[in-house]
C-alpha cells in the first residue's frame, strides 16, 4: 500500500486515511522527505566518512579487499547481519505537521485547549482563595539541588567515556584480555560498578525525590548506551579479529560465524544465499565467509567500516543522539531546522510547568487528604472504600499527566536531540493509542527502550534460553529498572514498581484468551485504567 507518491517537482500527493489495520511496512507511511519537512539527501554522510570509496591497491590483503567490496554493495545488498541491527530509516513523528497522521492532529490541539482552560480555572480558583495566581510549593521541590545536579550529571556522563579506551585495550591488548576471553567480564565488572556508584549518589548527598528521579532516568539511559557501544564493538571487534586471521586460512576454522537468533519475521525476509552448501567448493566457502564477515563490519548505509567509528567524535555524537541502540551510522536529515529546536525545547518548560501545576492541584492534595483519612480507620471496609474513592478522584489527573510525560519525552526531549544532531529518524513512539494488548502497547509507546530490550535481552537470551525464558527474562529486567525508579521516590524498596511490570505478563495471558481476544475498545479501557491504578500505588507508596 503506498501512501506517499512523489512528483517531479519534489512535491508529494499524501493519501489522508484512517488507518483501521496496521500496515505491512509502517516505514512507508511514516517516511516523509518533502520540502517541509525532513529532508534526507542520500548521500548525506554520518560525519564519520566523507561517503566516498578510497581505491584499494591490487595487492591488498583479501581481508582488505573484502571490507571494500563490503562497502559498496552494503547499501544494494540488504543482508541479514549476524547481530542484531535496528532498522533506522528517516521517518518523522506522528504529530509533526508533515505526518501521515496529520489528521489525527485536532485531538491533538483539542487536548492543548483543554490544558489551557485548566490553567486558567485553577489560576481563577488559586487568586479567590490566596491572591496569587498559582501555588509554589512544588517550584521549591523542583529547584532544589539543581546545581549538584548539574555537576553530577556532567561528571556521569563523562565517566562513561572509559568505555573508549576500554575498548582499545580489548582490541589491541593481549589475548587474556581479548572481548571473548577477559574483556567482556571486565566490562561487566566496570557497568556493575558505574551503576552501583550513581545509584548511591543522590542518596549519599540526600538530594530531594525530584532529583534524584532525573539524575536516575538519565543515568538508566546512560546505562543502556554505555552497554549498546561496549558489547556492540566487542563483537565487531571479534569478527574483525577472525576476517584478518582468514588472510592465513592454513588450519583456521572455516565455520559459519555464529549467528544471534532471529524473529519469525526477520528470518522470512532474509536471504538463503548466506547458507553455506556442503557442496561448494572450499575456496567458495573462504570466498563467502569473508564477504560475511566484512559486511558484519560495515555499516548498512556502506560509508563506516569497523574500526574507523572508534573516535571521541563518534561517541561523543552517539551520547547526543536519541537513541539507546549503537550502530556505526545513522541516516540523517541535510540541515538543523532552528526554529523547530526552539519551539521543541519551550514545549518541554512548558509541559513540565503543566505537569507541576497538575500535581500542585489535582494529585497531591488528594494523596496527602487520603492518607490522613486511612490512618483514621481501622476496618477492611472502610479502608477499601477511601482507596477507591481516592482512585476515582485522580484518573482523570493521572491520565493527563501520562500524556504529558508521554509528549514532553517523546515528542519535545528526543526531537529537539534529534534535530540538533540531525538523527533522520524520529520513530521514537508508535500508535500505542490504538494497541490491541498490553504487550503491543508496551512495544509501541517507547520504541528506543523496547529495542534495546529486544536487540541486548531478548535476542541474547535466546541464545542460550528457550523463547518463554527469554521473554521472561526481558520483562525481569524491565521490572528491575521501573523498581529502580520508584526506591529513588520512595527511598525504599516496597516492590510497587516491580509487581506493576510483572503483572504484565499474566494481563497478557487475559488479554489474548478467547474471552477477551478482538475486543478492541475493551482492551484499550483496561489497559488505561490498570496503568492509572498502578500509578496511584506507586504515589501511595511515598506516605
Amino acid at each position: 500500500m503506498v501512501a506517499t507518491r512523489s512528483h517531479a517537482n519534489g512535491d508529494a500527493d499524501h493519501v489522508l486515511r484512517p488507518r483501521p489495520v496496521k500496515p505491512v511496512n509502517p516505514s512507508v507511511l511514516r517516511t516523509q522527505q518533502s520540502n517541509d519537512g525532513l529532508q534526507v539527501p542520500s548521500d548525506t554522510p554520518s560525519g564519520v566518512s566523507s561517503g566516498r570509496s578510497t581505491p584499494v591497491p591490487p595487492d591488498a590483503p583479501p581481508s582488505t579487499q573484502s571490507l571494500s567490496s563490503a562497502r559498496k554493495h552494503a547499501r544494494a545488498q540488504a543482508k541479514h547481519r549476524y547481530f542484531h541491527r535496528i532498522n533506522y530509516v528517516p521517518r518523522v513523528s506522528h504529530f509533526d505537521p508533515t505526518s501521515e497522521y496529520r489528521d489525527f492532529r485536532g485531538f491533538f490541539v483539542l487536548f492543548w485547549l483543554g490544558l489551557g482552560l485548566l490553567v486558567f480555572t485553577s489560576a481563577l480558583r488559586n487568586i479567590k482563595e490566596t491572591g496569587y495566581p498559582l501555588k509554589f510549593n512544588q517550584w521549591r521541590l523542583l529547584l532544589a539541588n539543581v546545581v549538584q545536579m548539574g555537576i553530577s550529571d556532567g561528571l556521569m556522563v563523562l565517566s562513561t567515556g572509559l568505555c573508549l579506551p576500554l575498548h582499545n585495550l580489548y582490541r589491541n591488548g593481549p589475548k587474556l584480555l581479548w572481548w571473548r576471553n577477559g574483556g567482556i567480564v571486565i566490562q561487566s565488572l566496570f557497568q556493575a560498578a558505574w551503576l552501583a556508584l550513581w545509584v548511591k549518589w543522590p542518596f549519599f548527598l540526600g538530594w530531594t525525590w525530584t532529583a534524584q528521579v532525573f539524575l536516575i532516568l538519565h543515568m538508566l539511559t546512560l546505562f543502556m548506551k554505555m552497554h549498546s557501544y561496549a558489547f556492540y564493538n566487542g563483537h565487531l571487534c571479534e569478527t574483525e579479529r577472525r576476517l584478518r586471521s582468514l588472510d592465513e586460512p592454513e588450519n583456521k576454522s572455516m565455520a559459519a560465524a555464529v549467528r544471534y537468533p532471529t524473529s519469525p519475521t526477520r528470518a522470512s525476509g532474509s536471504s538463503d544465499g548466506n547458507v553455506f552448501d556442503e557442496k561448494i567448493e572450499e575456496s567458495e566457502k573462504l570466498s563467502q565467509l569473508r564477504n560475511d564477515l566484512a559486511t558484519e563490519l560495515t555499516s548498512v548505509l556502506g560509508r563506516v567500516t569497523y574500526p574507523q567509528n572508534l573516535t571521541v567524535w563518534n561517541y561523543c555524537d552517539y551520547l547526543c543522539c536519541p537513541t539507546v541502540c549503537y550502530e556505526l551510522e545513522y541516516p540523517r536529515t541535510e540541515h538543523r531546522r532552528w526554529l523547530e529546536i526552539f519551539w521543541k525545547s519551550s514545549a518541554i518548560f512548558g509541559c513540565i510547568f503543566l505537569l507541576t501545576l497538575l500535581s500542585e492541584e489535582f494529585i497531591v492534595p488528594v494523596l496527602n487528604e487520603g492518607a490522613i483519612r486511612l490512618q483514621q480507620v481501622h476496618t477492611a471496609s472502610d479502608k477499601g472504600l477511601i482507596m477507591a474513592e481516592t482512585i476515582s478522584l485522580m484518573l482523570p489527573a493521572f491520565m493527563v499527566a501520562f500524556l504529558l510525560v508521554f509528549l514532553v519525552i517523546f515528542e519535545y526531549i528526543l526531537g529537539a536531540f534529534a534535530e540538533i544532531t540531525c538523527f533522520a529518524d524520529r520513530h521514537f513512539y508508535s500508535d500505542w493509542w490504538n494497541s490491541s494488548d498490553w504487550l503491543e502497547f508496551s512495544r509501541e509507546w517507547n520504541i528506543p527502550v523496547h529495542h534495546f530490550l529486544r536487540r541486548h535481552v531478548y535476542f541474547s537470551s535466546r541464545t542460550y534460553f528457550s523463547n518463554s525464558i527469554a521473554m521472561l527474562i526481558t520483562f525481569l529486567v524491565s521490572a528491575l529498572g521501573h523498581e529502580l525508579i520508584m526506591g529513588c521516590i520512595t527511598k525504599k524498596l516496597r516492590g510497587y514498581g516491580f509487581i506493576a511490570m510483572m503483572l504484565q505478563l499474566p494481563i497478557v495471558a487475559i488479554q489474548r484468551s478467547k474471552l477477551v481476544r478482538g475486543r478492541w475498545v475493551f482492551n484499550n479501557y483496561r489497559e488505561f485504567e490498570i496503568e492509572a491504578i498502578f500509578s496511584w500505588a506507586r504515589c501511595q507508596a511515598r506516605n
